[in-house]
């Protein structure tokens, strides 16, 4: 018998975003909650929070100060026990964000490191004596910026940080961070949460030598820390072999409440990619490539098609998340990105797994325009040509209200033009042709399709290049996302359009050499 996920779609909240109950400006756990009977409606299986614990909100909450309280800003312990109820009630798995990599520097375990060399929480980090000259002991980076070391001037060590300063990674060689984490995954799933989606899950391990990275490419600019990030290949800060041994020992810790383990990995190759959901560790992990590319349906085609014969069932496909541009916006913009991205995720949808959508993906949004001055993402903030995640963690968009109805009187966290009706759920629910509708009209035919996801996958010959066709038992999903209509040449029998990401097709029977439109994703199924 499959798991729960089996079949299942997913759909990533932001809780600062998502609903204002409170009138705060801030997203609550309550407004998420009275929120559910959208989601109910949309067809969606399990709701996804980005992480909403006690936390001094340098990185919007991936710092945690303590990992089993909520954040009052977002409510507290029984707001999270209503929204599990309910959700529970609805039909709805709940699957909560877990931060391992890091902690805040807030966090009593990190303050108690710092008082002295001898603390029993020192270990709970990484520290390291500085180089020969004085500065960081290796050339590791941070995301955000700068180098992925913070001298402790009391101490005279560096901290390791991969991200922020107030970030300091922890140090999982060590037993009892183990232990303190088995603990953290009991918490939630006694409250009910099924599952968690693992931040940064490839980056627990290092390398024991801590030896640098080699750099592949010249620097041109130094102030972007994407492309200072990129320029060098993680062999040693990321990805280590060790790291799959702790989600093997998490299998076993969460196994008894029949929760999932999803994780956000970012390896060097799809090989490795794979290895996280091999026997007992990983459920499935984010394939993740996707949401960082712009318009290039070959290399796209070429990629998901790869990671699916690599592993099937062991994928979360997304092209869209909170780190990165809207899928509509990176593919194109206008109508042309909102049809690229629902051909894609209708694709997606056909490649087994369990795809997930992010919160406001359902309603073709393009990335917000921001000003300068609104900015709040710490990518933006501290660095001077940073590209930061804000344009696509505006507010979503319910209604013309005040705010677009995220809150009824104050001003949101990220402050950002109002959305016109027509990017709103109001004014997309009673269109039968709008994204939304097409979006959910997608999540119904793939649940009444369960080759979708049961089916052996049986990649099958297709022109090459901008297009692909997969099949999966008695199902097709047929892409063209080239410029002009091709043709394909079907298996035998008969078989009836069930979606059409264009929408002009459904319903239509088709045989032998079947033409497709242009930059369109078809789902078929044998009469």
């Amino acid at each position: 018998m499959g798991r729960w996920w089996s079949g299942s779609v997913g759909y990533e909240i932001y809780p600062r975003s998502f609903a204002d109950a409170n009138d705060d400006g801030y997203g609550d756990l309550e407004g998420l909650r009275l929120r559910l009977p959208y989601l109910e409606w949309l067809g969606v299986d399990a709701i996804w929070l980005a992480p909403f614990y006690s936390s001094p909100g340098f990185d919007h909450g991936y710092d945690v100060s303590h990992y089993c309280e909520v954040n009052p800003i977002h409510g507290d312990l029984d707001d999270f026990d209503r929204l599990v109820a309910d959700a529970h009630d609805r039909g709805l798995r709940v699957v909560v964000d877990i931060v391992p990599n890091h902690s805040s520097s807030h966090h009593r375990w990190f303050q108690q490191a710092r008082e002295s060399r001898d603390s029993p929480y020192r270990d709970y980090y990484i520290w390291k004596d500085p180089a020969r000259d004085g500065g960081p002991p290796n050339n590791w980076v941070s995301h955000f910026g700068g180098p992925a070391w913070t001298l402790d001037e009391a101490s005279g060590q560096y901290w390791c940080h991969l991200f922020l300063p107030e970030q300091p990674d922890l140090n999982w060689t060590n037993p009892a961070v183990r232990e303190e984490f088995d603990g953290i995954l009991r918490f939630w799933c006694d409250r009910g949460a099924d599952g968690f989606r693992i931040d940064v899950a490839h980056g627990l391990m290092k390398d024991p030598e801590f030896r640098d990275n080699p750099q592949r490419v010249p620097i041109t600019d130094p102030e972007n820390p994407a492309e200072v990030f990129g320029a060098y290949d993680h062999l040693h800060d990321l990805d280590q072999d060790a790291t799959t041994d702790i989600y093997r020992r998490w299998n076993r810790v969460i196994e008894p409440y029949d929760a999932i383990l999803i994780g956000e990995t970012n390896p060097r190759t799809i090989d490795r990619v794979a290895r996280y959901v091999e026997g007992d560790g990983l459920h499935t992990i984010f394939y993740l490539e996707p949401v960082w590319m712009s318009w290039k349906p070959v290399e796209l085609l070429d990629k998901l098609e790869a990671m699916n014969r690599a592993s099937d069932t062991g994928v979360s496909w997304v092209i869209d998340n909170h780190d990165a541009s809207r899928s509509a916006t990176l593919f194109g913009g206008g109508v042309d990105g909102q049809h690229r991205s629902l051909a894609m995720m209708t694709f997606m949808c056909a490649l087994g797994g369990f795809p997930f959508l992010w919160e406001g993906q359902e309603l073709g949004l393009h990335d917000a325009q921001l000003e300068t001055t609104n900015l709040e993402d710490p990518i933006s903030t501290r660095n001077e040509h940073g590209i930061g995640r804000d344009v696509t963690r505006t507010v979503m968009p319910w209604d013309t209200t005040h705010a677009n109805g995220f809150s009824a009187t104050a001003e949101p966290w990220l402050v950002a033009p109002d959305r016109p009706l027509e990017e709103t759920v109001a004014g997309q629910k009673g269109d039968p042709d709008s994204w939304l509708n097409k979006h959910r009209e997608l999540l119904s035919v793939r649940k009444s399709l369960p080759d979708l996801w049961q089916g052996k996958p049986q990649w099958f010959a297709a022109p090459r290049g901008n297009a692909r066709a997969l099949r999966r038992g008695d199902t097709i999903a047929v892409a063209n996302l080239g410029q002009a209509a091709m043709e394909f040449e079907l298996p035998p029998g008969s078989w009836e359009v069930r979606y059409d990401s264009r929408g002009t097709a459904t319903g239509d029977r088709l045989a032998g050499p079947a033409t497709v439109a242009a930059e369109a994703t078809y789902l078929l199924s044998l009469r």
